[in-house]
Parts: C-alpha cells; structure tokens; sequence
C-alpha cells in the first residue's frame, strides 16, 4: 500500500506499484471499439502508461494533451491513457480535442489492473479510480521508469518520463 494526497489529504492506494527494472504485469483493458487491448497488444513497443482518475479533471486532461503532443516525438513507442472513464467519454474528449497521437484504454472489464500496478485509490473521495502516475516500458515490458504522483492534483513529470525513452 502507498499513500498519496487529494488536495493535501493524505489517501491510501492499494497494490504494488512496479519499480524500474521489474516487468510489468500483464492486462487487458478496453479500447476505444471496446475490444480488449492486452500488453502483449503492443508487443515489440515501447509504452508509456499515462494513468489517472478520470479525463474529465483539468489536470488529467493537461496529461493526456501533453502526452499526446509528445507521441509525435517518440519513435517505436505508444503512449496509453488508462482511465476509468467509458471508452466513449475519451473518445469524445479526444475528437473534441483533436487529439490522435495517445491509445485510450478503459477500466471497464479491467480492474485488476488497479491492484496489479498500485493505483487502486482506497480511500477518499476518489475510492475506486486510479491515483496519477506513469509507468515507461521498454520493448520487453521492463519498466524503465516509474512515477506514482504524490498529489493527485499534481501533473506528472514528463521530463523524466521522455529521458527513460532517450
């Protein structure tokens, strides 16, 4: 378990966040057809895992427009943006953004991966999504570079996010 903040209010997040050299566990996620999207989907790949409560907070958003700015300048790399949102809520927020670079993917049929990546918000207002963070993979599903953002309220490092991929 680990803890995060919500507006300075200490939470508790459940399961095992992954840690730089570990590999990440295999799932399967909804995509925007609302087929299953599993790991092994984006097999050969590097991935960054975009993860957070819901697209429609403003820092969440900012996440995804980031990343989705970002995405052009990665070679052999995809960027998933892992929400409990409906596959179509963030597909109408991209269209209505423009944004086509990121790969939704929805906890749907997925919830294990909250525990098996450590984001599952236990406690809280938030008690049932997952807490920000951002997982780098490599091409093998090693993790190369791990954030779970202390303040939910709080962007990720993107920085140190792309210098995992450099």
């Amino acid at each position: 378990m680990s803890a995060v903040t919500f507006k300075g209010q200490p939470i508790s997040v459940d399961g095992q966040f992954p840690a730089p050299g570990s590999t990440a566990p295999a799932f399967s996620l909804v995509g925007g057809d609302l087929s299953d999207v599993t790991l092994s989907s984006h097999a050969g790949k590097r991935k960054v895992l975009n993860i957070f409560p819901s697209i429609d907070t403003g820092v969440c958003a900012t996440s995804v427009r980031r990343f989705n700015e970002l995405a052009g300048q990665l070679d052999n790399t995809v960027v998933l943006c892992i929400s409990a949102d409906l596959p179509f809520a963030q597909a109408r927020f991209c269209g209505a953004e423009g944004l086509d670079k990121v790969i939704n993917l929805s906890l749907m049929r997925g919830r294990q991966f909250l525990n098996d990546y450590g984001v599952a918000i236990a406690s809280g207002p938030l008690a049932g999504l997952a807490a920000r963070a951002v997982v780098v993979l490599d091409e093998r599903n090693k993790v190369i570079h791990a954030e779970l953002v202390s303040e939910i309220g709080h962007e990720p490092d993107y920085d140190a996010a792309l210098k995992a991929l450099a």
